[in-house]
C-alpha cells in the first residue's frame, strides 16, 4: 500500500499533468482519481457481493451530495477578502479533526498565531491520520470547516495573515 507522501506526490503529478483521470492498483487496493471532480475513490481489496441495482446508485447519490456539499462551502468561503495573505488547503480527500481528541483544545483557532511548522488540525483519510502543517508564519483569521467535516482536496481550511 501507498503512503501518505506517495499518495501526496501522485496527486500532485495528476493536478500538474494534462491527464483527467488516474487509477493505480497495488497489492489489490485501488487508487483512482478524476481532476475534473477532485475526488479520490478507493476499492476495497475484497470485492463484496451485493446487488448493483439497490447498492450501486446509493453510494452514487452519496457521493455526488458530498460532493455538492464540499463544492458549496468551496464557494462561500471563495470569496477574495483583504484581510488575509494565505490560505491553508486540504491535502488530500479526508474528514477534518479540529483537535487530536473529541475532549482537546482545538490545535488552532482565529487569532492564533502559526509558524510553518506548527500543526492545524489532522485530515483522517483511509485511516490514517494525516497532521497539516501551517507552512506558514501568521496568524488565522479564518477558520473554514467545522470538526468531523468532509473535506475535498485542495478546499481551503483555513485562512492566514502573514506576520
Amino acid at each position: 500500500m501507498l503512503n501518505v507522501d506517495e499518495i501526496r506526490e501522485i496527486i500532485q503529478m495528476v493536478d500538474k499533468s494534462s491527464l483527467t483521470e488516474f487509477s493505480y492498483e497495488a497489492n489489490g487496493a485501488v487508487i483512482a482519481m478524476k481532476k475534473n471532480t477532485g475526488s479520490v475513490t478507493t476499492v476495497p481489496s475484497q470485492p463484496q457481493v451485493v446487488t448493483d441495482t439497490v447498492v450501486a446508485p446509493v453510494q452514487e447519490a452519496k457521493s455526488e451530495e458530498v460532493t455538492q456539499q464540499a463544492e458549496q462551502k468551496v464557494e462561500e468561503h471563495a470569496a477574495p477578502s483583504a484581510n488575509y495573505d494565505y490560505e491553508i488547503v486540504s491535502p488530500m480527500v479526508g474528514t477534518f479533526y479540529a483537535s487530536s481528541s473529541p475532549d482537546s483544545e482545538p490545535f488552532v483557532k482565529q487569532g492564533s498565531t502559526v509558524n510553518a511548522d506548527t500543526v492545524v488540525c489532522i485530515v483522517e483519510a483511509m485511516k490514517l491520520f494525516n497532521e497539516i502543517e501551517a507552512e506558514i508564519n501568521g496568524e488565522i483569521v479564518d477558520v473554514l470547516v467545522e470538526n468531523g467535516e468532509l473535506v475535498e482536496y485542495g478546499q481551503p481550511l483555513f485562512r492566514v495573515k502573514k506576520k
